[in-house]
């Protein structure tokens, strides 16, 4: 039975992403409003919404180390397990200069998260600096993509701002009209909620079933499942031979799970830091952040060959957690 409320919640769950982001970007059009602009918000806020809800429902239901793990572990399967399958289904090539401001700002995230894990918590104060400096940020993006494309040539040289632009074209197929996008916003966050309900409960039974820690259930299986609507994005993406998109996509979301979801719930219901996670899974997270770059710097993508090594790395995590070994592991040490 705890099976099915977790595959129950997960199909909830990336329903819910789907409707939610495409009705919103279809809103958005009928406002006018640019693809630039729905690439860098409604995209990005969409598609990490079940991180958030879940990350909230297990907060507020007193299961921080949930609450915390799926984030973490929401950033090292998107990097890991999703961009390694998208680069196995079609190798992914990225300019270096489309993400140059993003994924300094996704690293800037990752160490942070290290800075405040090594204090244990994250306080209200602490969250509602994050949040404000994801929205300074954003407002930043915008002013900049705005000035570099005043031109027609500077709009043609404007990597990132292109980048951003056809992550919203992924998402612009359906609904079309008013009434069908409200529906789809409406139908999306509310499978959204109870999937997350569903989810979380689930998970902590089966935690306490199988005599696991909460904290390997959120850094593993809830990350994953809160991850499908990346995934989801990801695989088509590489399908359509627009793979670049996933970086993309990868890269918004994991700066997002940390400065406005936990930004968020810790301003709700500020945050234990579980000692496994400050001691190992933050720590994992940066390097495969710091890994990702790299292979975008010095090798503009990912191959074949380096997705299916980011697949074993992943596997391997996933050993460590449930063996025990990551819990016995303190890189900080």
């Amino acid at each position: 039975m705890t099976f099915l409320q977790i595959a129950a919640g997960f199909i909830l769950l990336l329903l819910g992403a789907e409707f939610l982001v495409r009705g919103a970007v279809a809103l958005a059009r009928r406002l006018e409003v640019s693809p630039m602009v729905i690439g860098m918000t409604v995209v990005a806020y969409g598609t990490t919404a079940p991180e958030l809800v879940v990350s909230l429902e297990a907060a507020l239901t007193d299961v921080p180390a949930i609450a915390v793990g799926n984030v973490i572990g929401s950033n090292i399967a998107n990097i890991l397990l999703i961009l390694g399958a998208a680069a196995v289904i079609y190798p992914i090539a990225c300019k270096p200069q489309a993400l140059k401001r993003d994924g300094a700002v996704m690293l800037g995230a990752a160490v942070l998260m290290v800075v405040l894990g090594l204090t244990g918590a994250i306080t209200a104060v602490q969250g509602a600096v994050m949040l404000f400096a994801l929205i300074t940020l954003t407002l930043y993006a915008y002013w900049s993509e705005r000035r570099n494309s005043a031109s027609r040539s500077e709009r043609r040289n404007s990597a990132s701002a292109d980048l951003l632009s056809r992550e919203a074209e992924e998402f612009a197929e359906w609904p079309r009209s008013l009434w069908p996008s409200l529906l789809a916003v409406i139908g999306g966050i509310a499978s959204v909620v109870f999937g997350a309900q569903i989810l979380v409960a689930a998970a902590v039974e089966l935690a306490r079933d199988f005599g696991i820690s909460e904290a390997v259930i959120g850094l593993t299986l809830v990350a994953v499942g809160t991850s499908l609507p990346e995934l989801a994005t990801a695989a088509v993406a590489a399908y359509r031979r627009h793979p670049d998109i996933a970086i993309g996509n990868v890269v918004g979301a994991n700066t997002y799970n940390i400065l406005a979801i936990l930004g968020v719930v810790s301003m709700v219901e500020p945050l234990t830091i579980p000692a496994q996670i400050v001691g190992f899974d933050i720590w994992f997270m940066l390097a495969a952040t710091i890994l990702l770059l790299a292979m975008i710097l010095v090798r503009g993508g990912l191959s074949r060959a380096v997705g299916a090594g980011f697949l074993a790395v992943y596997g391997l995590y996933l050993v460590a957690e449930y063996t025990g070994i990551a819990a016995g592991v303190t890189i900080a040490g």
